[in-house]
């Protein structure tokens, strides 16, 4: 799922060539965050308050879309605070021994950030928990008869969890957090100085009105907006003067079928299924997935968020449906209430 999401340029699922940009993009410090005011307020108390009583940041989920920065936070936490950074994935931690040698690497007051981390398997979800708790881990050694337990201590440190999917996090997992924190999409204001601060890294003469036609399109994620922005220098350098303005941006966008909503073919193509198949909706999710012929966490997790989130895409508890947003934004003739139609779904949460 996660490779087909990443051919999209709207996708906020992170590519490899994403990756090989990041180290560029990524800011280092809270001065140098741009958005996210309110949490990084907060943070910036917590990472005080923390280096005041000499011990680590409390335990702290990072929650919300992909692409919104969550990795980018446990790094810039564990800066502030002065100490190392020790990453992995929920997937990756396969057994309780990984576990184990994650967390006896880890120096007094270091960050284990763990992506994914709704995904953990049981056992070592389980074995995550004294360690969280008291600062300790029970290994087995020997087998049969002979198997004993041996309890680790570990040095007290702070766990920073990453998901995508907080309601797939057990809540035993969930109420150890100290903090949780859901990241929100980014206002188009914050945007255009994500794109600006990039285009100088990159040494890309920009001006606002360019940054302005990249961030409108950039679905209120800073990773899009830096993606769609090299794509821009690409049009700029060959078919422009090298600058990027407004005319130069609206050409990519059109060129690689992104409107000035931010929705590309995929998501146009989902709203005309439930409007032009189903009348507006509502319609199950599994039928729409059946209907895109796209998984149904696909759906959920990649295509959904966005369109929910500017009121294209309604769920109701009969299924999905188009609101009027949609109807006019694909130019199509919203059904009126003496039509038939489920008119009262069309607003419903």
């Amino acid at each position: 799922m996660l490779s087909a999401m990443s051919d999209r340029l709207v996708s906020s699922t992170a590519s490899p060539d994403d990756d090989r940009f990041d180290r560029l993009f990524r800011p280092r410090s809270f001065d140098e965050y741009i958005g996210q005011a309110k949490h990084v307020d907060n943070l910036r108390v917590f990472v005080e308050a923390a280096r005041r009583r000499g011990e680590p940041l409390d335990h702290m989920l990072l929650c919300g879309p992909p692409g919104l920065g969550k990795t980018t936070l446990a790094h810039i936490l564990a800066k502030e605070m002065g100490v190392t950074l020790h990453g992995s994935s929920g997937p990756a931690i396969e057994h309780k021994g990984a576990l184990a040698g994650l967390l006896t690497k880890l120096e007094p007051g270091d960050v284990l950030f763990i992506d994914e981390i709704h995904r953990l398997n049981v056992t070592v979800e389980e074995s995550l928990y004294p360690a969280i708790e008291s600062f300790e881990i029970d290994l087995m050694t020997g087998e049969g008869p002979y198997a004993t337990t041996i309890q680790l201590a570990l040095k007290p440190f702070c766990l920073i969890g990453a998901t995508t999917r907080t309601g797939l996090l057990t809540a035993p997992l969930l109420s150890r957090f100290g903090y949780v924190m859901r990241l929100d999409f980014y206002p188009t204001d914050d945007l255009i100085q994500i794109v600006e601060r990039s285009a100088r890294l990159l040494e890309i003469p920009i001006d606002r009105e360019g940054a302005t036609e990249v961030a409108i399109r950039s679905r209120g994620t800073p990773r899009i907006a830096n993606r769609l922005l090299r794509r821009v220098r690409d049009f700029a350098e060959v078919l422009g003067s090298g600058k990027i303005d407004a005319e130069i941006a609206k050409t990519t966008a059109e060129r690689l079928d992104i409107d000035d909503e931010g929705l590309d073919s995929m998501d146009r193509r989902l709203l005309s299924v439930i409007i032009e198949h189903y009348d507006g909706g509502p319609v199950g999710i599994d039928a729409l997935a059946a209907a895109l012929s796209e998984p149904r966490d696909t759906l959920e997790d990649v295509y959904e968020p966005f369109l929910l989130q500017q009121g294209l895409l309604g769920r109701t508890s009969r299924g999905r449906i188009a609101t009027r947003k949609a109807f006019h934004h694909l130019g199509k003739p919203a059904p009126q209430p003496d039509d038939g139609g489920d008119q009262g779904d069309l607003f419903d949460e």
